[in-house]
């Protein structure tokens, strides 16, 4: 599991920044925002989005072609589930970009606008455009993360044939890095194995389930990827809720950090199901405030703000 895009990419400021003549090389350094997109995300961080969206739009007024400015007032837009003005903004963000690695990043944000829509033949059209950018400079790791979040989008979208589809890709193509450590295919190996056993629970095949998760955490155990170890209790516990063990679940579902929307918001499930609504509505309220703009906050968020409404009613 990955948080694959923050509030902004910070990479897409070092971009913007090159001048138009000149190929666009991200620094060493972390590239400085905007200060309009740092009071933004400030006013986004205090849950205060119109206040936001007012800002980057009183931006474009005078940079209309600004590719950061479009980009954050369509993030915006998602995050308030308004995602055809959303995808306008991003649509100009894509026009407006000035080198292919710029036109990517946009891409890859209306690929997300989509997936708050659980679309998954939309965002997989956007997310091939940026897997074959990535393509063309040979990133073929960069491109197996494209794949992979093509996958859990789809995924999410109940779309199982094509998250086999993308995660398959995502696997075989990152293993296509030129002298790949032997610790990077192993976690090549277990994304691998953890997007299988997700598939078939949620194809309510638990045997095949079961098999993939032993193999995952068989990889695991080999100790070359000990930064994936905390992930583990996030597939048992989505094997088990998909399952229907909720019990276990939650058990599995409770070591995990419970700042990640997805999360939260699966957690929030698991205690509806166990009976417990008061805690469900407390954490379905935490994932509605949620600010990130990747594919676990474009599932929870729009699930969480259903669940309240149906739930407060």
């Amino acid at each position: 599991m990955k948080a694959a895009i923050a509030l902004i990419p910070a990479a897409l400021f070092a971009l913007a920044a090159a001048p138009a003549h000149l190929p666009a090389q991200t620094p060493a350094a972390t590239p400085q925002q905007p200060d309009y997109i740092h009071r933004g995300q400030q006013l986004m961080r205090q849950g205060r989005l119109d206040d936001a969206l007012a800002l980057y739009r009183t931006t474009l007024k005078s940079s209309p072609n600004s590719v950061p400015a479009n980009i954050a007032a369509g993030i915006v837009l998602d995050l308030q589930l308004q995602g055809d003005p959303a995808r306008q903004y991003f649509a100009k963000a894509i026009d407006a970009a000035y080198t292919p690695e710029l036109k990517a990043v946009a891409q890859r944000m209306m690929a997300m606008s989509y997936a708050f829509e659980s679309d998954c033949k939309k965002t997989a059209e956007f997310e091939q455009q940026v897997f074959d950018y990535y393509g063309t400079v040979k990133n073929f790791s960069q491109q197996g993360e494209i794949a992979n979040e093509a996958g859990r989008v789809c995924l999410e979208s109940g779309d199982f044939d094509a998250a086999h589809h993308w995660y398959q890709l995502g696997h075989d193509t990152g293993l296509k890095e030129p002298n790949i450590p032997p610790a990077r295919q192993d976690l090549w190996e277990f994304r691998w194995e953890s997007a299988q056993a997700r598939i078939a629970v949620r194809r309510e095949n638990q045997p095949d389930a079961q098999k993939h998760l032993a193999a995952a955490k068989s990889i695991l155990e080999k100790g070359t990827n000990p930064e994936q170890t905390p992930f583990l209790p996030y597939l048992d516990g989505y094997v088990a809720f998909y399952a229907g063990d909720y019990k276990t679940a939650l058990a599995e579902f409770q070591k995990i950090d419970q700042n990640e929307p997805f999360i939260v918001c699966i957690l929030a499930q698991t205690y509806e199901k166990l009976g417990d609504e008061d805690k469900a509505l407390e954490l379905y309220r935490k994932a509605s405030t949620a600010i990130l703009h990747n594919p676990g906050t474009a599932y929870a968020l729009p699930l969480a703000k259903k669940k309240l409404a149906s739930l407060q009613n």
